[in-house]
């Protein structure tokens, strides 16, 4: 069985989250410099957050619309229709500027969309005054899928990212796919990020694809932290390439934003990066991350983690997963599945629902 993280790493986290408060950090600056209840943890969020596009206006609509979360839960009503009423006021604003940056042959669409938002955000707008929380959370989200769509049209034509050569023979994800997980105690979905973990992605994606899931029972489960699988029947812990008839390993791989370049088999530790969030962070329930042994970081091969986010054990923005290992995508539906599966359980299938035409076999 491949672990992901040992006991004795487990117990080094652990430390390193006491040293680096006690002598990192002044002592007025530990309380201070704490994750708030402001931190990204709706993995919807975090993907539109990950997009590789760089449309300001469409994203500071975002997010002040993500503002309303913490307003909406706290049940503060007047700042709540404060902010909407700024969205409103930002919506009229940028409106045009975007669609004029907009492609010809998705002007339209855009016009159409915008007008379904301003609808949307006038009733967020009576929902904040009548104090009506469901509603509102569930209009609220609608709205926020409209922005994703938004912003998807703003995406460049070619990858974004260089791949180093050395892994030209490595499957890679060029963008992002859907998923269907069928377990034992019913299905979840998830988005796979092929921009920000594209060989990672590509691996997951690639294996899903040949069914090589299938069947395979959940081979760890430590409450509160993660379950993993991938592990197939057998003395092999992981995929054998048919083609060299050898174990196929895959590189750690993290980007962190605004960074041009990704950073391939360096954890933050090699980097110095120790307070660094990576654009994937391992922030909410349901995280994927990419196995690999205590003795190295590049052979992964097949085996991933369900990450079980507690945010008292792993506070978001002082998470010490991030930079060790590779997030790649996050469940978006089926959590109270999630939250039930133990090691008794097993992966009936992963299957591919959309963006198999992003999956390239090789450089």
């Amino acid at each position: 069985m491949q672990k992901f993280l040992s006991n004795q790493n487990k117990l080094f986290l652990i430390l390193s989250i006491v040293i680096l408060q006690v002598f990192l950090l002044k002592p007025i600056q530990v309380l201070a410099d704490l994750p708030t209840g402001n931190a990204v943890k709706d993995p919807n969020a975090i993907l539109r957050n990950a997009l590789p596009i760089k449309q300001v206006e469409l994203q500071e609509i975002q997010h002040k619309l993500e503002e309303t979360s913490d307003l909406v839960r706290g049940g503060r009503w007047p700042a709540l229709t404060k902010t909407v009423t700024k969205c409103q006021s930002l919506l009229k604003k940028y409106q045009s500027k975007i669609i004029q940056e907009l492609p010809k042959d998705k002007k339209k669409i855009a016009e159409k969309t915008f007008l379904e938002l301003k609808e949307n955000f006038d009733s967020l707008q009576d929902y904040s005054k009548s104090k009506d929380k469901y509603s509102f959370i569930a209009t609220r989200r609608n709205a926020l899928d409209k922005i994703g769509g938004l912003e998807e049209y703003f995406l460049p034509k070619e990858f974004p990212y260089s791949i180093p050569q050395e892994f030209d023979n490595l499957p890679r994800l060029l963008g992002r796919a859907k998923v269907n997980i069928k377990t034992s105690k019913g299905d979840m979905q998830a988005i796979v990020d092929g921009f920000n973990a594209p060989l990672t992605a590509g691996a997951f994606i690639d294996l899903s694809s040949k069914n090589f899931y299938k069947d395979l029972p959940i081979n760890r489960a430590e409450e509160f932290f993660v379950l993993q699988t991938g592990d197939p029947i057998g003395d092999d812990i992981g995929y054998i390439d048919p083609e060299t008839n050898e174990e196929r390993h895959v590189p750690l791989e993290i980007r962190i934003p605004d960074e041009q370049d990704t950073f391939y088999n360096q954890t933050f530790e090699d980097l110095g990066l120790y307070t660094e969030t990576p654009t994937l962070p391992f922030a909410t329930l349901g995280t994927l991350g990419w196995s690999h042994s205590n003795a190295a970081v590049d052979d992964g091969s097949s085996q991933f983690f369900f990450f079980l986010y507690e945010a008292e054990l792993n506070p978001a923005g002082r998470n010490l997963i991030d930079g060790r290992n590779a997030a790649f995508g996050y469940v978006v539906d089926g959590f109270d599945v999630l939250e039930e599966l133990t090691k008794d359980d097993t992966i009936i299938s992963i299957d591919v629902l959309d963006g198999i035409e992003n999956l390239k076999l090789n450089a």
